[in-house]
């Protein structure tokens, strides 16, 4: 398998004007009683949205990039996005950088071992296992699956304040944003 590693063109510039401009994604493993569960999330950093998501039993390319497609449904992006992830092996693998080509998104990844350069998709993941699993071993990868379903599309997106966000959720921070454009 050939990898490709992409030069750190985020840089940490984790504060965008506009949305659909730099998006960051990573996965994360969940605890369960008949194994793994991978929970992968595309985050929009404009307002630090889960935008893509995929629960899946194995760490592949392909969950990695059904999070990313579930993004692109979603958001229509016009213009070229900026995607940022760490060096693992899916995201430097021939499959992720040619379906990054083929969407139009632009490929930045974090310098190697520097979990700081993908610090909001990180603080994600500590947040939800904090807020969410705990020190919780689901008894399935079902109900693993049904819980945090439930934490990405209603309690993180919906509720959750962010003080990056004025101290509202990501879900109103958007809907703010766009309020104000129409009004202009």
């Amino acid at each position: 398998m050939t990898c490709t590693v992409a030069e750190n063109r985020l840089d940490r510039q984790f504060d965008p004007a506009l949305p659909n401009t730099r998006w960051v994604t990573d996965f994360t493993y969940v605890r369960t009683q008949e194994g793994w569960l991978y929970a992968t999330v595309v985050m929009d950093l404009f307002s630090c949205r889960v935008i893509g998501w995929r629960l899946s039993s194995r760490a592949t390319s392909e969950a990695l990039m059904d999070a990313l497609l579930m993004a692109i449904w979603r958001r229509q992006p016009k213009t070229p996005v900026l995607v940022h992830s760490d060096q693992g092996t899916q995201y430097t693998s021939r499959d992720w950088l040619d379906f990054l080509k083929e969407h139009r998104l632009e490929v930045s990844m974090s310098r190697r071992g520097n979990c700081h350069d993908n610090a909001v998709a990180e603080s994600f993941f500590s947040s939800m296992k904090l807020e969410r699993i705990k020190k919780k071993i689901y008894a399935s990868r079902d109900e693993a699956r049904l819980d945090l379903v439930q934490y990405i599309e209603g309690d993180y997106n919906y509720q959750r304040r962010h003080s990056n966000n004025g101290g509202v959720s990501p879900k109103q921070f958007e809907d703010n944003y766009f309020r104000k454009l129409e009004g202009v």
